[in-house]
């Protein structure tokens, strides 16, 4: 394990104490467990990627090795982040009716949670301020976050409010799906919180106003494009073993890259086909539509498009100035590129 992601986890297991002793809630045995259990299930399972990167990203802003407690601080950032993908991932799953996450069962799936998953949710999120007040209030740059994490929460929540709707169950309709489309959903949805929030996070602790990175928001926004794009592939091609979750994006109707293509590339018999695949429980009517997708090459359409998205944001990023912002944005890219989970 790297020195900082150990760090890393050091930090998590401070601020769980902090919150599981909050002064403004008094526990009992019982609620502390269950708070306790759901965190350690829910919040430090993944790959930490958004969070390791806000520690990653300050560093190279600050071109130097940090101090005890400027990692302490980028590392409590950076679990907020973690908290926050949390919070989304226990309602996301209820709300698509998921089986796995991160390889084990969804939390609502466990036995005794169900529905209290919801209100475990709400805790996640209310968590993320508790955090913040501890660790930051009194620093110059504390508003900054608070409306930092308030606007991306709003975006990413905007964004699944896009997703949801558009696959309303009665009103099925491929005719509605176009590359716009997915765009917008996945701009907001994803590409907000996990690929410009760790690195803004980083900027207004270095002590920089955002205003001043719009280009920085742009390059990282069409990184979490291209990174949607990959999950899109992944769920229909990646093998669920591996990736730790089962996809469902044909069966829940989802406005999903290769739908889109698809419809654009095929003939009227098979677009026929898929409309009358799309969006069926029945696994045969899966099994049909990713027959689909391989007699019309999507697998050889992602490779192509995979190419060009990093050859372009290769490009935008070396045209920016600053070579500390240069190495975040390549950090990023390289974690991603040619990704199998």
């Amino acid at each position: 394990m790297s020195e900082t992601k150990a760090k890393f986890l050091e930090v998590y297991s401070v601020l769980k104490s902090e919150l599981l002793n909050d002064p403004a809630f008094e526990f009992t045995d019982d609620s502390r467990q269950w708070v306790e259990r759901m965190l350690d299930y829910n919040v430090p399972g993944g790959k930490l990627n958004r969070g390791l990167s806000v520690v990653d990203s300050y560093k190279l802003l600050q071109g130097r090795q940090l101090t005890d407690d400027e990692v302490f601080l980028a590392c409590a950032l950076g679990w907020c982040i973690e908290w926050l993908q949390a919070y989304f991932l226990v309602l996301d799953d209820i709300m698509d009716n998921s089986h796995t996450r991160r390889g084990q069962p969804c939390w609502f799936r466990v036995p005794k949670v169900g529905m209290i998953a919801a209100n475990d949710g709400v805790i996640l999120r209310n968590q993320i301020p508790r955090i913040l007040k501890n660790h930051f209030k009194g620093k110059p740059y504390y508003v900054d976050l608070l409306d930092l994490f308030n606007e991306v929460e709003f975006q990413t929540a905007s964004g699944q409010m896009i997703d949801l709707i558009t696959t309303l169950e009665g009103e099925k309709d491929l005719n509605k799906y176009n590359l716009d489309r997915h765009r917008r959903i996945v701009q907001y949805k994803t590409a907000y919180y996990s690929f410009y929030l760790p690195v803004a996070s980083a900027i207004v602790m270095f002590g920089e106003n955002l205003d001043k990175h719009v280009d920085v928001k742009n390059i990282l926004i069409d990184m979490g494009i291209y990174f949607q794009v990959q999950d899109d592939f992944l769920d229909c091609f990646g093998d669920p073993a591996f990736i730790g979750k089962i996809g469902t994006d044909i069966e829940d109707f989802k406005c999903s890259w290769l739908v889109v293509k698809a419809l654009d590339r095929c003939n009227d018999e098979q677009k026929k086909s898929l409309y009358e695949n799309y969006g069926k429980e029945d696994p045969s009517c899966i099994v049909k539509v990713k027959e689909l997708y391989k007699e019309i090459n999507l697998e050889g359409v992602f490779e192509e498009y995979e190419r060009k998205s990093y050859e372009k944001l290769c490009k935008s990023i070396e045209a920016h100035p600053s070579e500390g912002i240069q190495g975040i944005l390549k950090s990023f890219l390289g974690k991603i590129y040619k990704r199998q989970k």
